[in-house]
This record gives structure tokens, sequence and C-alpha cells, in this order.
């Protein structure tokens, strides 16, 4: 039997007509999301609970007072000292990402109050370069911890890095693992409180310097954090390792992690942190 054209042109019409960009697929449940609801829901699925990478200006958003964050040292950009190029030189890399995120580097820092409690306020986006730590994002972070100690307040950052130090950047990027530990350890040492909050994916040279250095270890659920990859791991000792393996609640069971919150409750929870620590 031949094909009926009039069957055709509206089979065609309904699958055009559909708008691009208004549904959002789970990686973990597999749910359809409307983009509207998800991102009133603060990027959480609304079936399974799985938490969606949050950037930045989001983050702070959602965490501080409004109209109290004020951004410090905005204008700070990466360098390519080494002159990198492999499938995409650095400088491309960069300029990409400042497009697609709108951030100018893969760190934002300021000064905020969270329920009224004034505090430092850092957050890495994932999104920019994995939220790596190259020579800008381990300045940022020092000049935080810098300001914090200078004017006695409390310090939130907020890490998520799944590139851990910045390959583009060679050993100046590892530099900035002591660089940050430093500015912490002189800022620990006058007794002021920096809380530590990891999100997913919180990895490598990032983990292994500030993100781990908290006074307390906040971290969002199912979160992956550590330094190497399970798959690396499972490589080097050949050992299979528990499903569950760096997730934030396996960290918390073992002592590494102080406690596990929901999004929606972490602003409340850091403002009553911010309380007891004042």
């Amino acid at each position: 039997m031949p094909h009926t054209p009039a069957l055709l042109v509206t089979k065609g019409l309904r699958k055009n007509s559909m708008p691009v960009g208004l549904w959002t697929k789970c990686p973990s449940c597999q749910s359809v999301m409307f983009n509207k609801t998800l991102k009133e829901n603060l990027l959480v699925c609304t079936k399974c609970a799985y938490h969606f990478i949050m950037g930045a200006m989001e983050r702070i958003h959602h965490l501080a007072d409004p109209d109290t964050f004020v951004e410090r040292d905005a204008d700070l950009r990466s360098e390519d000292p080494l002159k990198f190029s492999a499938v995409k030189a650095y400088t491309e890399k960069v300029k990409a990402d400042q497009k697609k995120t709108g951030l100018k580097e893969a760190c934002v820092i300021g000064t905020a109050k969270i329920h009224g409690k004034a505090c430092a306020l850092g957050v890495t986006d994932s999104r920019f370069i994995m939220g790596s730590m190259g020579s800008v994002v381990g300045e940022k972070i020092t000049r935080l911890i810098e300001h914090a100690l200078e004017q006695k307040l409390p310090l939130i950052i907020v890490s998520g890095s799944g590139g851990g130090a910045r390959m583009y950047e060679g050993a100046l990027s590892l530099m900035q693992m002591a660089k940050t530990s430093v500015a912490l350890a002189r800022y620990q040492k006058e007794g002021l409180s920096f809380i530590s909050v990891l999100t997913n994916p919180t990895m490598g040279g990032v983990m292994a310097s500030f993100a781990s250095l908290g006074d307390i270890i906040v971290a969002e659920p199912r979160a992956l954090l550590g330094f190497a990859g399970p798959r690396v791991i499972e490589q080097t000792i050949r050992q299979k390792l528990p499903a569950d393996f760096q997730t934030s609640e396996f960290l918390m069971e073992h002592g590494f992690v102080d406690m596990v919150v929901e999004r929606q409750d972490l602003k409340q929870k850091l403002g009553l942190l911010l309380e007891y620590l004042s």
C-alpha cells in the first residue's frame, strides 16, 4: 500500500513543533523532568533526589541572603605560561568555557550573609574546565582566605572540581595546592572557622588541598569525592571496590565527612553552623 503524503506531512509537523531544551533526563533514575520544575527544585530530581551540578552564581544566589553577596577579585584571568596545545589550545578552551558559563574563571569569591551571619564565601564551578585549580583559582581561594583572616570572618568554600589541578598549567597548578593549604593553616591558627562544602564531583588536587581541610566538612548526597577515581584505584590495588565507594555517605560512615545535607536544607544548615561557630 502506498504511503499517504498527508500522514507524512502531519507526522513531520508534530516532530518539528516540539520545542528544544524544555526537558532534562535524570542520569540516575532516567525520569524526564520539565526544566522549569527542575530549576524550581534547585536542580534536584523530583523522583530520586539526584543532585545535578549547580553553577557558581546559582549556588551563591541560593546560599547568600538577597543583595548581600559582594564579589572580590572578579577580573583575575588565566594566562597560558606553557603555551599548551592539544586537540584545542588552552586559550581557546578558556574562551569557550567563559562563553558557556558566563564566568571569567572556575571560581567566584566574595563576602555575603547567610541567615544574617557575615562570612567569606567561595564557590568553584565544575562546568569551567571541570572546576580544575589553575593559578587563578588558587590565587582567588588564597585571597579569600587572607581576607577572611584579616576581617576575622568565618569561611565557607563550596567545592565542585572533577579536574583537580589544571594540567594546562603544569607545576604552576600543582603549586596552588600548597599555597591554599598554607593560607588555611594561618587562618585556622587564629582560631577561625572554615566550613568546607563538597559537591559532585570533588576530586584530585582540590580534594587533596583546601577542600579536605575544613573544620567542618559538609557534603551533598551521593557526591563523588576522592583523589584518584574508583577505576584507577581498582586497577592499582587489583581489588573490587564497594559499590558506594567514594560517595558522600561512604565517607561520612568512615569519618571523613561530618554531615550529608540535602541541597534544599543546605542554607539553613550553614546558617546554624555559622551561629554556633560565632
